[in-house]
């Protein structure tokens, strides 16, 4: 099969679209025929090192296809069954082994481009809102990257929860995007000092909660906007990381610092279809909207590697075998 390898880490140069075996799948597992890939920031983190795993790797956290062969002891799907999954590596290929338990069935009505395009990022923005920090009517968030492809899916989740949402943005074309999926305030962060702007807007008192995947360049005015006994929920760091910080930092207004990750968010397979199933039910229903940025051929995995490192897209770019 034809797949995209990590021989060393990188650049996206060392994306390499080569022909490996085809997997074979074992004990609770399923071997799907993989129809779209979608591109998330954790992809660059483990192809330049920031995430560890051994060389040589297949990269990509998720992708939606068909299941071509099961194991015999496999319960969760069959053989023609339309899943989704995420997240589980080794996306970048035509074909995936993947755990059974971590497959999802797609709903009638749900393609795999939008289902690749939201599993992760939906699941993630679906764990910030509902978990992490579980908005309530009168709430107020601030999503950093607002036209991102977490980013959008988030505002729009946050205003399905009654959150009163700030985002920022770096063009005038992304924050008409954000507007449109919800956004009550848009802050160009490249003409307008985000920090300033949210202390305006909420008449000094701050956010209750700051959704940041940008890390190291937002950090410290992420912070400051919190109103007292607020939330930083730091899942990224397209920036770059932050540095080590004295947690006395935090006390100022008694605020709360967490790093989470989909994986403890979705640690069961009854909460993982909980979170998918809400999120393509959202999308089938019409109440949640995907914003495809790009669609490329897996071939050209490093030129979409390069678009999203460069912040040239809005919503999700995918790869298509």
């Amino acid at each position: 099969m034809k797949a995209i390898r990590v021989h060393e880490l990188g650049g996206p140069e060392v994306l390499r679209y080569e022909e490996i075996p085809a997997p074979t799948h074992g004990p609770g597992q399923a071997l799907v025929k993989v129809e779209a890939i979608g591109l998330n920031f954790i992809d660059i983190y483990f192809r330049t090192g920031v995430y560890k795993t051994a060389l040589p790797f297949v990269p990509g956290m998720e992708a939606a296809g068909t299941v071509t062969a099961v194991a015999p002891n496999v319960t969760e799907v069959q053989v023609g069954d339309r899943v989704a999954y995420s997240p589980a590596i080794g996306a970048y290929a035509e074909f995936a082994v993947v755990a059974a338990e971590r497959l999802v069935k797609l709903p009638k009505g749900l393609d795999a481009r939008p289902a690749a395009a939201a599993i992760l990022q939906g699941m993630t923005a679906h764990y910030l809102a509902f978990s992490t920090y579980p908005l309530k009517p009168g709430d107020t968030a601030l999503v950093h990257a607002a036209a991102g492809g977490v980013g959008l899916l988030l505002v729009q989740i946050a205003k399905m929860r009654g959150a009163r949402v700030f985002g920022t943005v770096s063009t005038r074309e992304k924050a008409a995007l954000a507007r449109e999926a919800g956004a009550d305030e848009v802050i160009q962060y490249t003409e307008q000092d985000f920090e300033a702007e949210v202390m305006r807007l909420t008449n000094g008192k701050g956010v209750n909660v700051v959704y940041d995947s940008v890390a190291k360049t937002t950090f410290d005015k992420s912070l400051n906007c919190l109103a007292p006994r607020g939330m930083l929920a730091l899942f990224g760091q397209s920036s770059g990381p932050v540095p080590p910080l004295d947690p006395a930092r935090l006390a100022k207004n008694a605020v709360f610092l967490t790093r989470p990750g989909l994986g403890p968010y979705t640690a069961t397979r009854a909460e993982l279809l909980e979170r998918a199933g809400d999120v393509f039910g959202w999308i089938t229903a019409g109440k949640l909207k995907v914003h495809i940025h790009a669609t490329l051929p897996l071939k050209d995995a490093a030129e979409a590697h390069r678009l999203l490192e460069g912040r040239k897209t809005i919503g999700k770019v995918l790869l298509v075998p």
